[in-house]
């Protein structure tokens, strides 16, 4: 195997650090790149003594020059609360963002892969969702910045390589999560485990029919670095998530389960242009990435991650932002 010079932008995130782990663990060179609005150092302080790992406090919206053989683009916030909280500084992350590493990118002859997300199809209504799918999204809702960023996202990616031949691949990440995850980032799993653990009210928004298909951070790895690796002809976009669907409500008595802990369950209000549906159809995953498919189901998952909640502090970790 021949070792590549890889950035991966947003590194320091739940995703990426979990990524920059398994490519430095390959023997690549890898250069994590972020500003830690939603992330924190303590995500790869066990790779800093590494001789092949770099880690640089960088915006993705201002240009940078580096010279690199790959590039992962995972910077951007994804929690509702986090993008929410400044709505045009996540459409300015996406598609600034994107604009400077395909630059880069093009300059260095690199190839580049784009993190899009199932929030691209929007409310669906169609189920589940396959690539082909072209969304209902809401362009002017609150939850918009993070949507038509991405969807912006892919456009600069397919335009790029039409118009300059740069080296794409586009992804599309499902609901993912996993030891890391920021137990503030208000995100349904994390919300569950950190309320479970400390005894409080479960906080379900809706009446928790609403569905989600949970996929392990470890399976998504895999299929991001898979894709990656892939042939060049195929440039996606891909769905990347576990098919098993599973509403709110079910996921929350699990987790109450699994952690035996709560003290019962609160309703709130479902938020603006909040899903109702989300699962993906994955057949094109398995037909061009070797087989793929998650491998560890939502107990096992949620066992792991519950494992690793208890062995932080939670007074350690800044929210960071008044919206978890």
């Amino acid at each position: 195997m021949s070792i590549k010079r890889i950035l991966v932008t947003g590194g320091a995130g739940f995703v990426g650090s979990h990524l920059c782990e398994r490519l430095v663990a390959q023997g690549h060179d890898v250069i994590c790149l972020d500003n830690f609005f939603t992330s924190q150092k303590f995500n790869v302080e066990h790779l800093l003594d590494n001789r092949n790992f770099e880690l640089i406090r960088h915006d993705v919206t201002h240009p940078l020059w580096l010279e690199v053989d790959e590039i992962y683009n995972l910077a951007c916030p994804a929690a509702p609360g986090h993008y929410q909280y400044n709505p045009i500084k996540t459409m300015k992350t996406s598609v600034m963002g994107a604009i400077n590493v395909l630059g880069m990118a093009k300059r260095c002859n690199a190839k580049v892969l784009q993190a899009s997300t199932s929030e691209v199809y929007g409310d669906p209504d169609v189920h589940p969702q396959p690539e082909s799918y072209r969304g209902n999204v809401n362009p002017i809702g609150t939850r918009a910045c993070y949507d038509e960023g991405k969807r912006a996202a892919e456009t600069l990616f397919f335009d790029y390589n039409r118009s300059n031949g740069v080296n794409i691949r586009v992804i599309r990440i499902f609901n993912t999560y996993g030891p890391r995850m920021h137990p503030y980032d208000g995100r349904v799993v994390s919300n569950f485990i950190r309320q479970a653990i400390e005894g409080d009210e479960i906080t379900i928004f809706g009446d928790g029919s609403q569905t989600r298909s949970f996929c392990y951070v470890d399976d998504l790895v895999e299929g991001i670095i898979r894709m990656m690796n892939g042939p060049d002809e195929f440039i996606g976009p891909v769905n990347l998530g576990n098919p098993n669907e599973f509403t709110i409500k079910q996921l929350a008595e699990q987790v109450v389960e699994l952690v035996g802990g709560g003290a019962g369950f609160v309703h709130k209000p479902l938020p603006e242009d909040d899903p109702t549906q989300r699962q993906p159809d994955i057949s094109l995953a398995k037909a061009k990435l070797d087989g793929w498919e998650p491998t560890i189901q939502l107990a096992e998952g949620l066992k792991k991650t519950i494992e690793y909640f208890r062995s932080i502090n939670f007074d350690d970790f800044r929210a960071p932002t008044p919206n978890y």
